[in-house]
């Protein structure tokens, strides 16, 4: 057991570092469950050719209707933003996994996370390892690991406002070369946003703004259903955990996966607005 008084990952994690003694170093965080081969099919995908970091999709598991509308709108790419570590079926290189199984001496040779990143250290540090070190990320199905989102609406807002503020700080650190899926939510609200203020203020609905949002809002709803409905078997086989109730129907799951989608681009879009202005106006360094 370490002491982590600073409470965040990637402080914790660089203590970690510091007192390994093996060859490699796996990541496993608490809010996850792994299966009994995960460490083995790591290594295993870690000694591939020039892989630095080998780790597998995200699979997630559900026991309440805000854990089952996340499970579900990660897999549409309105709620995953076509992330190759989303889909359990992928295979092959990666901008960056969850957790992650990496060489020890790669990661010293790093200097550790970046720890003015409280959240998305994971993908900052896998942009230094292909940047800095010229390795590949691999995801492989046999890796296989469940997570576990949030259970109340209002805690996945607040995990995504501060997604959205850890986006703009890997973004300064690296000269804005994050990918663009980190930088949509943003830049789709923020223009959604616009277009509503500048229509309804200015040009007293002339663009018809109104009816631009309720087409998007239309078409995200069909979205949720669709996936809702295609996954219903996957979602009630390997999803779905409450033992005390049955699986939702996928309306209900579908309904929650809409405000899910909501709750999540629109508190990202505030983080990372958040952040900018603390960055920009204030002068801010760090979180």
């Amino acid at each position: 057991m370490i002491e982590n008084p600073d409470q965040f990952q990637s402080y914790g994690l660089n203590r970690m570092i510091a007192k390994a003694k093996g060859e490699i170093f796996v990541r496993a965080d608490a809010h996850c469950d792994y299966a009994r081969d995960y460490i083995e099919k790591c290594v295993e995908n870690l000694n591939r050719p020039n892989i630095k970091n080998a780790g597998g999709a995200a699979r997630f598991l559900a026991s309440n209707l805000v854990q089952a509308g996340t499970a579900i709108s990660v897999l549409s790419v309105m709620g995953n933003g076509g992330a190759k570590h989303y889909n359990p079926d992928y295979e092959g290189y990666s901008d960056t996994v969850p957790m992650g199984c990496f060489w020890t001496s790669d990661l010293r040779a790093l200097q550790g996370f970046k720890e003015s990143n409280y959240t998305n250290e994971d993908a900052e540090i896998n942009y230094r390892i292909r940047e800095n070190l010229k390795g590949k990320i691999y995801i492989s199905p046999d890796i296989k690991l469940w997570y576990y989102p949030r259970k109340r609406f209002h805690q996945l807002f607040m995990q995504y406002f501060r997604y959205g503020r850890g986006r703009v700080l890997t973004s300064n650190a690296h000269n804005g070369k994050i990918p663009f899926r980190s930088k949509a939510p943003f830049i789709f609200v923020g223009l959604m946003t616009i277009l509503l203020l500048v229509d309804q203020f200015l040009l007293n609905g002339l663009l018809g703004s109104i009816y631009i949002l309720s087409a998007v809002m239309f078409l995200l709803l069909l979205e949720v259903f669709r996936i809702s409905f295609k996954e219903k078997n996957y979602f009630k086989d390997e999803v779905w955990k409450n033992e005390s109730r049955e699986a939702p129907k996928p309306v209900f799951v579908a309904i929650s996966a809409f405000f899910v989608l909501v709750i999540m681009n629109t508190s990202h879009f505030m983080g990372y607005g958040y952040q900018i202005i603390k960055t920009k106006f204030f002068k801010a360094k760090g979180w």
